[in-house]
């Protein structure tokens, strides 16, 4: 257990590095964040105003459900694509900027669209079971799938940026390059994950202490407190979705040439992902 929280914080350090080194790496997941606020704004006034789900969900809210889906996973895929595609300029010694990154998701937006189509009908699928009521098994059949499903497509971003490959080709090689390198549950998700997991409790005990401390003081004084450690939260999750794309760049710069990029020399890449 101990040897894979040290891997893991290896993992976010050289990441980590990497972001040092480029921080406009983290340009992309600040303005994903906030295309997928607008989208879901978007979405949220005319679902209340019509009241689309008042009758449950019958056709009409599953064709809006699936739209809203499809929208948000475009919008997710394409600057996770645009961060990959600069991460792997930067891991290739280039200098990326925000504009290449973008340059190399446009390019790809074909493929972005058909593996968003795909990713809206299975995450519908997996949320439609994991919210089952009364039914423990299918909720936790859902729950298993899912982890699945989000292992299997680790790599099909730098997939789709890389190779000229359909949104199908790109989850087979997603699935062949975790087969050829299957290690402990993939490492570098698991790890990255954990880390910032424990990273936001510890900063949301903190923030809670501190804002009753603050109240007590002043209600005002308090929200002011309560407000700075949400941002902070939030900072945490965008960071986190740095570390993971850049974490997704190298191993797929591992997987297909066999070369440990540049600032991950000291991370047991050929451990975490060593081949059964």
């Amino acid at each position: 257990m101990f040897e894979k929280f040290r891997r893991s914080w290896a993992l976010v350090k050289a990441s980590a590095s990497v972001l040092r080194s480029d921080k406009e790496l983290m340009l992309f997941p600040l303005v994903s964040s906030a295309a997928t606020v607008l989208v879901l704004a978007t979405f949220a006034v005319p679902t209340f105003a019509l009241r689309i789900f008042e009758n449950g969900f019958g056709p009409v809210g599953a064709i809006w459900a699936f739209a809203f889906y499809f929208c948000q996973y475009t919008v997710i895929i394409f600057f996770n694509s645009a961060l990959v595609g600069a991460a792997l300029i930067r891991l290739e010694g280039g200098d990326p900027t925000l504009a290449d990154g973008l340059r190399a998701a446009r390019s790809r937006l074909g493929a972005i669209l058909g593996y968003a189509a795909i990713a809206a009908t299975v995450g519908m699928l997996l949320n439609a079971m994991k919210n089952r009521e009364n039914n423990f098994i299918v909720r936790l059949i859902g729950s298993g799938l899912g982890m699945m499903w989000t292992l299997a497509t680790f790599l099909v971003v730098p997939v789709l940026v890389s190779t000229d490959v359909g949104p199908v080709d790109a989850l087979r090689s997603s699935v062949n390059l975790l087969k050829r390198t299957w290690g402990e549950n993939a490492i570098g998700q698991i790890g990255i994950g954990t880390a910032f997991g424990l990273i936001t409790v510890v900063v949301v005990l903190i923030g809670a202490g501190c804002t009753v401390a603050a109240w007590m003081v002043s209600a005002g004084l308090g929200i002011a407190v309560a407000v700075v450690f949400v941002i902070a939260v939030l900072l945490l999750g965008v960071y986190q979705s740095a570390l993971s794309g850049v974490y997704s760049a190298a191993l797929y710069q591992y997987v297909t040439r066999g070369e440990t990029p540049a600032g991950f020399e000291d991370v047991p890449l050929a451990q975490a992902f060593a081949g059964k």
